[in-house]
């Protein structure tokens, strides 16, 4: 297992201690779960629940193709 180091201000280091102490489980822990929470490349359960739910949302494929690109000027 790899180790990290983290530079936290005081504030910081309350929060995460408190937070820790109140889920139950060490600093280690606690910020390796908080990682695993927001580094993960899958889209979150609440996120997920809104597909389909608004009704009148443009789908991409219901959208005209885009129009032409235009001439660019060179250097």
């Amino acid at each position: 297992m790899s180790q990290i180091t983290l530079y936290l201000d005081e504030s910081t280091q309350a929060l995460v201690e408190k937070a820790a102490a109140a889920s139950g489980l060490s600093k280690s822990r606690w910020v390796a779960e908080i990682i695993r929470k927001y580094a993960a490349e899958e889209w979150p359960q609440d996120c997920l629940d809104l597909a389909g739910r608004f009704a009148d949302f443009p789908l991409r494929e219901d959208n005209p193709s885009p129009p032409a690109d235009v001439q660019r000027l060179g250097f």
